[in-house]
């Protein structure tokens, strides 16, 4: 008896990509794309946070997502390390005498304080803009 026969090979729409990198997992953030570990567990470096071009703004935004319709001020856009974001973060918060976190590289202020915000972010020298309405 002979085996039975292989399928045919199925065609492809297009060209195949020969390697596909991954950016982003969800239960990890960003990925390195030297070596493909978290991003703030790089051992290559090639994973460090990037600076935005110049003149990119950061964004503070209100949002309510998933939060119980409590508001936050969400401030997104800031090329600094871990650390440098969980020391700023904590400023910020005693400016606007209120909690907050680091999440994912993006800092969630407790309340509506965009205003303060933008002004208190201007004045550590970053360019500061309120996104959203």
């Amino acid at each position: 008896m002979k085996p039975p026969a292989k399928p045919a090979p199925r065609p492809t729409a297009g060209p195949v990509r020969e390697a596909v990198t991954l950016v982003y997992g969800t239960g990890i953030g960003r990925i390195c794309p030297g070596c493909c570990r978290p991003a703030d567990l790089c051992a290559c470096g090639a994973g460090a946070t990037r600076k935005p071009p110049a003149g990119t703004p950061i964004r503070v935004a209100r949002s309510t997502a998933g939060r119980g319709g409590k508001a936050v001020s969400v401030i997104t856009g800031l090329p600094l390390d871990p650390s440098a974001l969980e020391a700023l973060a904590k400023q910020l918060k005693q400016a606007c005498g209120t909690g907050g976190t680091v999440k994912d590289g993006v800092i969630e202020i407790q309340g509506e304080h965009r205003d303060r915000l933008v002004a208190e972010l201007v004045k550590h020298g970053f360019p500061a803009k309120k996104a959203g309405g």
